[in-house]
Parts: C-alpha cells; sequence; structure tokens
C-alpha cells in the first residue's frame, strides 16, 4: 500500500489548506465528544451528593451546547474531506487521460477498450473513497480513540488495563486480512475489467453478433463473465463480513470485562458512579473507533489495489514513440515540404516491445518527394502501404533509416509541430459522436462555414450534408454509424482538408467511395493540392495514375517506381494491376 497510494500526495498539495482544515474539524470534534461523558459523570455525582439542580441543569446545556457544536464540526469535516477527495478523482482522472493520449498505436494495441474504461471509473472510485473517507475516519478513529483513552486513564488505570486486554488481537486481525481482502478486490476489478470490455465491444459490433445470429452465445458468454464477477465479489463480501464482527467481538469482551472489574471497584468505592457510566462511554467511544478501523483498513486495502491499475496507466511510456529533445524546431505551415525516405526499415513493436528475428513491414525504402509533388504507393494488401504513412506523423518511428522533411529527420521535430502540418486520412475512417460540422472541423475548431463549404466541396460532401436533417449541425451516431462507409471517408477527407496542411496522407481514402464519385474527388483534389506535398496510397489505379511519381510495393519493398507512363511501359507488377482495374471498371459498366 505504501507503495502505491502514497503516490497521491501530489494531489492533496493544491487543497492543502482544505485538508488542514478537515483533519482540524476532526480533531477538535473528537476533543468536545469526549468532554459529554465528562460533563455526564459530574452531573450523576453532583445528584448523588445533593448539589443544587442549577449546576446539573447548567451541566446538562453545556452538554447540549458542546454536542451541537460537534456535529457541525463533523459536518464541517464531511463536507472538506469528502469534497477533497472528489477533486483529487477529477485531477487523477484527468491527468490519466492526458497521458493516455501521448502514447502511441503500439500501447493501445495491447490494451482493451473495456478494460481502460473499467481502470479510468470504477478503479478511480474506490481510490476516491481511499483519499477521503478512509482518511477521514483514520483520523477520526485515532483522535476520538485517542482523546478516549486519555478520559479512560483518568477515572481508572487498572480499568482501562482490564478493558483493553482483549482487544490486543485487532493488529493481529488487521494483518490477517487486509493482505487478503488487497488480493480479493484486485480479483474482483480485474473481472470488471473483462466484463467491461465484453459489453464494450459485443455493443460496438451489435450489427455482426446480429447478422451471424450469435445472441444466445454472446449472452451466454457476458452471463458466465457475470457469474465469475458475482463469485469473486461474494469472496470479498464473505471476508468483509468477518471484518466487523470480529472487530465488535473483540470489543464485545473489553465491555463485559469492564462490567466485571468495573463493578468490583465501584463496590470497593474505587470509582464513582458517575465514572463507572462515564468509563462505559468511553469505552464505547473506543469500541466505535476501532470497529470503524476494520471497514476503514478495508477501504484502503480497496485503494491500493485499484491505484496499483491506476498507476500501470499513469506510469506507462510510450513504447516506439518518444518526443523530439530539440523543442526549438519548426515547420513553415500553409505550404508544401520535401519529403525523403533513407534507407528505411521498420517493423511494428512486439508485445515484449522487441524481438530476435523481427518480421519487417518495409526493407530499404528511399523515395523523395519534393516540396508541393505527389507520390502514389501501390502493393498488395499486407505490402506495407499503410506503414509507410505512419511513419510520417510518428505514430510509429522506423528502427532503422531516416524520414526526413525539408532536411530535418521527423524525430528532431515536436510532435506538436510536426503534426501540425499533416492531413492524414486512414484506412478506417473514425468519426466521433458530435455533430457532422464539428467532425470536419475536429483539426481546426476555428474554421468559418465558408472553409467547411470548401472542404466539404472537395470530398463530394456538400449534397450529402444538404440532405442531412439539420445539415452541419446533424449529430452522428457513435463511430459515424448513420453514416455509410463512404460518406465517412468523404467527412475524414473533408476534415483533413479544412486544416490546409502543408503535407496530405491519403491511405486508401477512397475504397468505399464509387468510381464516379471517385473521379469527382481526384478532380477537385488536384486544385487543392496544387503547392502542397501529398502521399496517396489507394488499391485503384485510377486513382493514382496523375500522381507525379508512383513507387509499387511488395513484401515492404520498393520493385517498381517512375510515372504511370513508364511503369505501363515496364510491364511489370504495375502494369498487370493496371490492366486488373481495366477489366473490373468495363465489367462495372456492363
Amino acid at each position: 500500500m505504501r507503495n502505491t497510494l502514497w503516490r497521491l500526495l501530489p494531489y492533496y498539495h493544491p487543497y492543502r489548506l482544505q485538508v488542514a482544515v478537515g483533519l482540524g474539524a476532526v480533531v477538535v470534534a473528537a476533543a468536545l465528544a469526549t468532554l459529554v461523558p465528562s460533563f455526564l459523570q459530574r452531573g450523576i455525582d453532583a445528584i448523588r451528593d445533593g448539589n443544587h439542580l442549577s449546576e446539573v441543569i447548567t451541566l446538562g446545556l453545556v452538554m447540549l451546547l458542546t454536542a451541537v457544536f460537534s456535529g457541525s464540526l463533523r459536518f464541517v469535516m464531511r463536507l472538506l474531506l469528502n469534497g477533497l477527495s472528489r477533486r483529487i478523482e477529477t485531477d487523477l482522472r484527468r491527468d490519466i487521460y492526458a497521458h493516455l493520449t501521448t502514447l502511441d498505436p503500439a500501447w493501445f494495441a495491447r490494451w482493451r477498450t473495456g478494460d481502460l474504461m473499467a481502470r479510468l471509473t470504477n478503479d478511480l472510485s474506490a481510490v476516491r473513497m481511499a483519499a477521503g473517507p478512509a482518511v477521514m475516519y483514520f483520523a477520526n478513529t485515532v483522535a476520538g480513540g485517542l482523546f478516549a483513552l486519555v478520559m479512560m486513564l483518568r477515572i481508572s488505570p487498572l480499568l482501562t488495563g482490564a478493558a483493553l486486554l482483549p482487544m490486543l488481537g485487532l493488529p493481529l486481525l488487521m494483518l490477517r486480512l487486509g493482505k487478503r481482502v488487497h488480493d480479493r478486490f484486485e480479483a474482483v476489478q480485474s473481472l470488471f475489467s473483462h466484463l467491461s470490455t465484453r459489453a464494450q465491444e459485443n455493443l460496438s459490433g451489435v450489427r455482426v453478433v446480429r447478422a451471424y445470429r450469435q445472441e444466445a452465445s454472446e449472452i451466454a458468454r457476458f452471463g458466465t463473465l457475470g457469474d465469475g464477477y458475482l463469485t469473486a465479489n461474494v469472496r470479498l463480501a464473505k471476508l468483509n463480513g468477518l471484518m466487523n464482527p470480529g472487530f465488535g467481538l473483540l470489543a464485545g469482551l473489553g465491555g463485559a470485562v469492564t462490567i466485571g472489574v468495573g463493578g468490583q471497584l465501584l463496590i470497593d468505592g474505587r470509582i464513582t458512579v458517575g465514572g463507572f457510566v462515564a468509563f462505559g462511554i468511553y469505552l464505547a467511544m473506543l469500541t466505535w473507533p476501532l470497529i470503524a478501523l476494520g471497514w476503514t483498513t478495508n477501504l484502503f486495502q480497496r485503494g491500493a489495489a485499484s491505484m496499483t491499475r491506476v498507476l500501470e496507466l499513469l506510469d506507462a511510456t510510450p513504447e516506439s514513440v518518444r518526443e523530439a529533445s530539440n523543442v526549438s524546431a519548426s515547420l513553415t505551415v500553409g505550404r508544401g515540404h520535401a519529403i525523403e525516405f533513407r534507407e528505411v526499415w521498420f517493423h511494428y513493436p512486439t508485445a515484449t516491445g522487441h524481438e530476435s528475428t523481427p518480421r519487417w513491414v518495409l526493407r530499404n525504402i528511399n523515395v523523395s518527394i519534393p516540396a508541393g509533388g505527389t507520390l502514389a504507393v501501390v502493393g498488395a494488401t499486407g505490402s506495407g502501404k499503410s506503414a509507410l504513412m505512419d511513419l510520417l506523423p510518428r505514430l510509429f518511428d522506423a528502427q532503422r533509416g531516416q524520414v526526413l522533411i525539408d532536411g530535418v529527420d521527423v524525430r528532431d521535430l515536436p510532435l506538436a509541430t510536426l503534426r501540425s502540418v499533416i492531413g492524414y486520412v486512414p484506412q478506417e475512417a473514425l468519426l466521433f459522436s458530435e455533430t457532422v460540422g464539428e467532425n470536419i472541423a475536429y483539426g481546426r475548431p476555428d474554421a468559418s462555414r465558408e472553409q467547411l463549404d470548401a472542404a466539404s466541396e472537395i470530398a463530394q460532401l456538400r449534397e450529402t450534408i444538404e440532405g442531412l436533417p439539420e445539415g452541419y449541425d446533424t449529430r452522428l451516431g457513435e463511430r459515424g454509424i448513420n453514416l455509410s462507409g463512404g460518406q465517412k471517408q468523404r467527412t475524414a477527407l473533408a476534415r483533413a482538408l479544412a486544416r490546409h496542411p502543408g503535407i496530405v496522407l491519403l491511405d486508401d481514402a477512397l475504397s468505399a467511395v464509387d468510381t464516379h464519385t471517385e473521379a469527382a474527388i481526384l478532380h477537385g483534389l488536384r486544385g487543392a493540392l496544387r503547392g502542397r506535398t501529398a502521399i496517396i496510397t489507394s488499391h485503384r489505379v485510377s486513382a493514382v495514375r496523375e500522381a507525379d511519381h508512383i513507387v509499387v510495393l511488395h513484401e515492404g519493398e520498393i520493385v517498381e517506381q517512375g510515372t504511370h507512363e513508364t511503369l505501363l511501359e515496364l510491364g511489370g507488377r504495375y502494369a498487370d494491376l493496371w490492366q486488373r482495374q481495366q477489366l473490373l471498371d468495363a465489367i462495372e459498366a456492363a
């Protein structure tokens, strides 16, 4: 627990005044609470001694005022410390989310979305309970217990020792059960992650589930996971069920000893009736914190288990991409840039981060593009086209060789600077659950309506937008589910163009678009890309024939390169692709 919950200390620092006032309220409230039995003792002894009634009434009023003031302080205590835990939870969640945005795709490839969501929600709730309520009750337990112990010793040291003797078993009980609570709660949280992941995957892929009539199968799998989660919770509940009764039993034994020993002391005249009553109240005041200590221990163990899972996210580091050390390097925005791939070798990171014999996706790539030029990359599926595109915005870094922009290695450019000049349209067009306009303006939130219109016009999206119920203000479903595949690709293309980037990357960005729309988009792109550098990959040769330079990839290597005409004359792989495309176009036309 020391290695995890202590990591929360920096999150307390901005709220140190709130912590000090809250803990101060705990101490003062506990001190005032211990005065009440003392006043009661004096009142009982005053009645026994036949003192004037006014003294008893005065003590009663003082007790009432003390209780009211103590209760008010406990309200302040809960308001400040519980509110503090909410702020710490929010700050921690914000830091984790911000940190996750710095990690590269290689890291995310090893994690499931449901697991990440569980850690950002369920685990952080457990951490919050440890950061606020557990600290509050622990402080109350220590302060109240110490004050009560002092008052008990004032009444009778002998009776105090006898009453506390059975409670020597508390440390042993805490040590035996605390570690088991930690382990079982960690197992519960892990199963919750599996459950969340299954739900997220099935709900996201509900179309596939229904298309293959797997509803019953998926319900059964989800039920199995749910049963496992239930079993783990029941095991944890059984353990929790042992803690409070165990603490209560030890405290009850203390009460029994008090009656026996205290009664004899009362008979012998060594304590007064008021002292005996006050001692019983003090013992009860000490007993409740000890019982609460079991609950507090439970909260701390749960929080420590969840904090361990949270720190796996917060301490994660990019696996292949690091921020550049030269933060002053810059690129001119709004114009094309020269690009060069120099002796580039690349393979995707493995689960362990290294492999003795890596599977190279790109091998010895050498190609350059002048500023304002267009490079087309064609090849079969798995030939390395997308990998080549990923290297330029540094979604991954090459293991060998260099990727240069205007003669500067991309690894020497700050990521924000590098990516600010790139408009990237990946194969899978990911849209957010926002409006169409917000999706298009995602990379440029200050874009005007005219700029959105211009980008949409080039992407052949204007008619689609005009046909939507609220135009640009139409809200999309998750991942743009209420748009077709082609419409999503065109929206992603408009998003990239709206940035007016100096470098445009189109990774098979028109694969879901029909040939007629593709031709219209390519016609618009020729004007939009004028003066800008572009790299285009496509399985359709017709989409790249106008490129200044074309390379053909095969198993990660450049096997042909040149213009459309020179590659046709070569009669190699590119010519074969062209002939197949012509045949498919003829079949479609027929």
